[in-house]
């Protein structure tokens, strides 16, 4: 698995815990209101909508929250106008980076993006600068149930998704863009344990960090990059073998 698909594991693992101070069931909350808001309140006929209540159902969000979020999104309540604006830049060490907003004040959002992106040794760039080198990919966070590698890939493949990054635990299914709903599908049929289920940038190729206070700074910039307040994903193009993960992983 590449550095970039750890820290995605790591992000995963991360958000479970932050999710009982509630940072997560924001997030969720306004990407459901967003997708009830852009595709309507029902989540049979919406399937960013049906993707979103699903992701909140995974990490236990309360249903009172799911409702009330789709709610303001179909205007029934009243609630923040929110706006979604996508930048692209640089990390330290050459990383390229995307980073998702979700934000009620396009000025703000950006000129703290711009503060913070600084502080860490990093750069905002121009709409296009990094992005012709990530594809936008569906993924789907499983448990990878007792199943050793091979036995998975061929359920994945079964599934008519494209790749499989696997671990013991869990195992992230890539997809098509339009396929996400479709995949999500088979794999609940089956029966299989899903945490999450979103769209991600994936970088077309990777920058290898093997040295240790390199991986500092870039973990750190990505980390607080991913706690940035209108945060709603952060995508980076970087490699860090396992060795040097192993070390980071221990000092926190």
């Amino acid at each position: 698995m590449s550095g970039h698909s750890k820290w995605a594991n790591i992000k995963h693992k991360k958000a479970a815990k932050d999710s009982k101070k509630g940072k997560v069931f924001t997030r969720i909350a306004k990407e459901i209101t967003i997708s009830a808001r852009d595709g309507g309140g029902d989540v049979d006929s919406n399937p960013r909508l049906r993707l979103a209540v699903q992701n909140g159902r995974a990490v236990n969000m309360p249903f009172e929250n799911i409702k009330r979020a789709i709610l303001k999104g179909t205007g029934e309540l009243p609630g923040t106008s929110y706006e979604e604006i996508t930048y692209e830049g640089f990390a330290p060490c050459g990383v390229s980076v995307i980073v998702e907003t979700v934000t009620d004040n396009r000025n703000r959002t950006f000129a703290e993006l711009r503060t913070a992106v600084s502080k860490l040794g990093g750069n905002l760039g121009e709409p296009g600068s990094v992005s012709w080198n990530f594809d936008r990919k569906g993924v789907i966070t499983i448990k990878s149930n007792n199943k050793n590698e091979d036995e998975l890939l061929e359920i994945v493949l079964e599934s008519g998704a494209e790749d499989l990054e696997f671990d013991d635990e869990e195992s992230r299914v890539i997809c098509a863009y339009e396929d996400l709903n479709i995949c999500y599908k088979y794999f609940e049929d089956k029966k299989f344990d899903i945490t999450e289920s979103k769209f991600e940038y994936l970088p077309k190729t990777l920058v290898e960090i093997d040295n240790l206070n390199d991986a500092r700074r870039v973990m750190k910039f990505m980390d607080n990059i991913e706690d940035f307040e209108d945060s709603q994903n952060v995508f980076g193009n970087f490699d860090i073998p396992d060795s040097i993960m192993e070390q980071l992983e221990n000092e926190n």
